[in-house]
């Protein structure tokens, strides 16, 4: 059944695709199984990580880019990552309403996925998600975040490009520094620049991103203005984003960089299994027996951590 999957899914079947996305989200038995599966035919899609804070546009933003490069003959993935309902666990699907005529295309796959409680703002089983795309044939994956102004440190894990869109009224550039959007962006964007305070939010970002730059810096990060809703600016993000593709494929860091990701991915998975692993029924019983003696501070968490680890 799931050597079928994997066929359907290698061929571009979009309610395989489906379908093997909500394997990997509901944790199924078989999810491991398919992507062990599909791994030799991933590597080829280009990934782009889109973030920032709430309302800047970013939904727009990724459909306006969407519609680039499909003129450009790309088949395009998109994973629009939504904040988790804190009762259902459920994903709002905002994104995907905003995204409904890019949707109709059969050479573009959208999905949304809840963050789950990924504190970075990207679902933990996204990667997984861009993983299927990738295997179906998409040339181009764009992840967009929840964008919580936190840190988005996950996306630049993920991302082979990563875009921090920012607007006029995010404030000033040093709550945005603050915010760590200023360490991962490749390409800074300022959308919704026809609004006052535009101009002195780029010369602000210009010059912080100027000021980081070191001696081994070999590539000036680009602030480009965009007004999403009338179409303008996206050509040019477009062209940024290539350039900067070109640039890591020329120089040979398009390869460190997705090595360095994946080493953070077995690490998450190694992490992920040793902790299934380690919680046996049992020691969740002795937990439950001993949490009321820990919070009255009779025993410390530490003790009792060791003691867990000394039956292990």
């Amino acid at each position: 059944m799931i050597e079928s999957l994997a066929n359907k899914i290698l061929n571009s079947e979009k309610t395989a695709v489906a379908r093997g996305i909500s394997l990997v989200e509901n944790e199924s038995t078989n999810a491991g199984e398919l992507l062990k599966m599909l791994y030799k035919n991933t590597g080829k899609a280009y990934l782009i990580g889109i973030t920032g804070p709430p309302g800047a546009g970013k939904s727009t933003i990724t459909n306006a880019l969407t519609k680039i490069l499909r003129q450009n003959g790309k088949k395009v993935g998109i994973i629009a990552v939504d904040p988790t309902s804190p009762f259902t666990g459920g994903a709002l699907l905002g994104d995907r309403i905003r995204m409904q005529d890019s949707g109709t295309d059969d050479d573009v796959f959208i999905r949304s996925m809840a963050t789950r409680g990924s504190l970075g703002g990207l679902s933990k089983k996204a990667k997984e998600a861009c993983d299927i795309l990738d295997a179906s044939g998409k040339d181009f994956i764009i992840i967009e975040t929840v964008g919580v102004g936190q840190s988005e440190l996950d996306i630049a894990q993920t991302a082979d490009t990563t875009i921090v869109v920012l607007v006029p009224e995010s404030g000033d550039a040093v709550q945005t520094m603050k915010a760590g959007l200023m360490e991962i962006g490749d390409i800074f964007v300022i959308n919704k620049s026809d609004r006052e305070g535009s101009e002195a939010l780029g010369v602000a970002l210009r010059t912080m991103l100027h000021l980081k730059m070191t001696k081994q810096s070999d590539r000036e990060i680009p602030v480009i203005k965009t007004i999403a809703t009338g179409n303008k600016g996206i050509n040019e993000l477009y062209d940024f984003i290539i350039r900067h593709k070109e640039y890591l494929e020329k120089k040979g860091k398009l390869e460190q960089k997705r090595k360095a990701n994946l080493i953070k991915q077995i690490n998450v998975l190694v992490n992920n299994k040793l902790e299934h692993k380690f919680w046996t029924a049992e020691k969740k019983v002795k937990l439950d027996d001993k949490i009321q003696k820990i919070s009255e501070r009779e025993i410390s968490p530490y003790d009792f951590v060791d003691e867990l680890f000394l039956e292990t």
